[in-house]
């Protein structure tokens, strides 16, 4: 039986371009060598190649995401999305897969947008009875009202980048004077911010996943930051502990995972989804989804599939056996 072919997508344009890269390697490491050749498709500002062992590189086709190995051309037969940020996760390369017929193994590109999107997401959710944190949204060149905003959400408050990841540009503001700084920090990565109350309670990770017909919520993750909030330096320089299963009751993993498959049944997701959650007197508050959730040796998704009994080489062929299926 001829090996499936594989383009693994990793890099991106965004401020996670370094993590998404860690994160194809080791799907790239992880893939069954019986079941599928692989190739590491490099997605970057500079451009789009695949990059053989020996690192040479080879340009992709655009027109049809074709690419040669240096002996015959390549035609995926499907693409494991590992980009976090843009275009990976923001639906414009699912649209793109989507024209060229190519199955991939993320979410479709509207989902993908939306989800993408922290205040389009959150109003969306809301409105399904998704219990979030009170909200405020700026766009740049706004004029400051800070009042209206420390009305609306208080203090301490999170200012994070409407559109971003990996906590890049969030801040923890607990006094008015940091409101602005804040503020500014996040306009850097996004032209649109999102000011949030800020939750106190335990804060817990739940991946999603479709197995078949089952809709599968992995045992969550518990995440207690050395520093003021899970931010870059917590998520991947080991400045946390990320404790798996996480010391919550039954009745709160149940209402977590259960709320985490609702979001992903809500916004009609596919792959490997990761939602975060802080469960305050109980009750799991959304924070955000990812859709292509982190996949390197650090990230969660992998310890809550290990957790689960699997190895990431079965785990990673149920999310392209499934893909192929659906396809």
């Amino acid at each position: 039986m001829a090996k499936l072919l594989v383009a693994v997508a990793m890099g991106g344009y965004s401020s996670e371009k370094e993590i998404s890269l860690q994160s194809g390697l080791v799907v790239s490491e992880s893939l069954d060598p019986e079941k599928f050749e692989v190739y590491p498709i490099h997605i970057l500002k500079e451009g789009w190649f695949y990059q053989d062992g020996h690192g040479k590189r080879f340009a992709v086709d655009k027109s049809n995401f074709s690419f040669s190995d240096g002996s015959q051309t390549i035609q995926p037969d499907v693409v494991f999305n590992t980009i976090h940020g843009t275009p990976g996760e923001d639906g414009y390369l699912a649209a793109y897969w989507e024209l060229l017929e190519i199955p991939y193994t993320s979410t479709g590109f509207y989902p993908a947008a939306l989800s993408f999107n922290k205040r389009d997401c959150l109003s969306v959710l809301k409105n399904f009875g998704i219990k979030c944190a009170n909200s405020y949204y700026v766009n740049q060149g706004d004029k400051i009202a800070t009042d209206s905003i420390l009305k609306t959400v208080g203090l301490p408050c999170f200012v994070k980048p409407n559109r971003s990841g990996s906590s890049f540009g969030v801040s923890k503001v607990n006094t008015t004077e940091e409101l602005h700084p804040a503020m500014e920090k996040a306009f850097l990565e996004d032209k649109e911010i999102i000011v949030e109350t800020a939750l106190k309670g335990i804060e817990v990770s739940v991946g999603v996943y479709r197995k078949g017909n089952e809709l599968v919520a992995f045992s969550p993750t518990e995440i207690v930051p050395e520093n003021d909030f899970f931010d870059y330096e917590a998520k991947y320089l080991g400045k946390s502990q990320e404790i798996t299963p996480a010391r919550i009751s039954e009745e709160e993993t149940l209402k977590v995972q259960n709320e985490a498959k609702k979001i992903y049944h809500l916004l009609n997701m596919k792959g490997i989804t990761r939602s975060d959650f802080i469960i305050q007197d109980g009750i799991p508050y959304f924070i955000e989804t990812n859709t292509t959730p982190g996949l390197s040796k650090e990230s969660i998704v992998p310890k809550q599939a290990r957790e689960a009994g699997m190895t990431l080489t079965q785990f990673f062929t149920i999310l392209i056996e499934h893909t192929l299926i659906k396809k």
